[in-house]
């Protein structure tokens, strides 16, 4: 049984993988109590004490905001402890899977959707980091698979984290009886966690390099929130709760999706993100009812 060392991995995306492939693969999962990536020291000798086959590095702050504020913090853990990672997995001849980002491309002019091989121009400090510890690792080790994720979306699970998404916003905000303001204007692959995780055990058997990972998505902000109120079976709701905000990035429309051509070329493909939003509630529907003793 090949053994993987993953880091971050009691995240939204890392927790669900372990556990879908516990019975495949011998996973030794770290978050920061078990291993601090920045101290170098620590990582070189926790690898070299485990010997992983594959080290998928996932740990990183994805808060953007929180990067923008503190960028030391986020320069330290997001490239910083990256390199170190890298370095250890080199050490120990490890294959090394890092999750990188389409925030890479927040910042470019020209509107997506973008292919590996498009200049990305980050303009946020995470996206930054992200393209930084990409070009550092190409240089450090030649083992790497470099995956950049499109938006993940998913619903609570019992002991598993959760993040904001767009689903579970929109759904938390319809609990509420809030209002949900969304833009006409942006435009984002949006991919189910568990269409990640099914797929994502393919990118051992990919030639190692850059690729992109994600539902195609043709519909804007906008209209994804009216399909999920769809996919519930409320659309009367529609015109009571969502407003279309047509300021939001009216002058300047956001699109950072991406091609995945290269990664469909190797048979890995996804379902448009409006197909697996469906499939995302329809299955939390029947594990809502599992766990209620409506359906046996």
């Amino acid at each position: 049984m090949k053994k993987i060392l993953i880091t971050g991995g009691k995240g939204f995306f890392s927790k669900r993988l372990t556990e879908f492939y516990k019975d495949q693969y011998e996973f030794i999962v770290t978050d920061k109590e078990e291993l601090d990536i920045v101290d170098n020291e620590k990582v070189e000798e926790f690898f070299t004490q485990y010997r992983p086959d594959y080290v998928i590095h996932a740990a990183a702050i994805a808060v953007t905001d929180f990067c923008n504020k503190r960028p030391d913090i986020a320069q330290k853990i997001n490239v910083d402890g990256a390199v170190n990672v890298a370095r250890a997995a080199k050490r120990v001849s490890a294959k090394l899977v890092f999750l990188s980002s389409e925030q890479v491309f927040n910042g470019n002019e020209n509107a997506g959707p973008f292919s590996e091989e498009d200049v990305a121009v980050p303009n946020t400090v995470y996206g930054a980091n992200k393209l930084e510890a990409e070009a550092l690792l190409k240089d450090i080790i030649d083992e790497l698979w470099i995956v950049r994720f499109t938006w993940m979306f998913g619903l609570p699970e019992r002991n598993n984290n959760m993040v904001n998404n767009i689903l579970w916003d929109t759904l938390t905000s319809i609990l509420k009886n809030e209002k949900i303001y969304a833009s006409p204007h942006e435009f984002r692959g949006m991919t189910y966690v568990y269409d990640m995780i099914e797929n994502f055990e393919k990118v051992f058997s990919l030639p190692f390099g850059t690729y992109h990972l994600g539902s195609i998505n043709n519909m804007s902000r906008y209209e994804m929130v009216k399909h999920i109120f769809s996919s519930l079976g409320i659309e009367e709701r529609i015109n009571e709760l969502v407003v279309e905000d047509t300021e939001k990035y009216s002058d300047n429309p956001r699109d950072i999706r991406l091609v995945t051509d290269k990664a469909k070329s190797y048979g890995i493909e996804f379902p448009d993100s409006g197909e697996a939003m469906r499939r995302c509630v329809e299955e939390y529907k029947i594990r809502l009812k599992q766990e209620s003793g409506l359906l046996v």
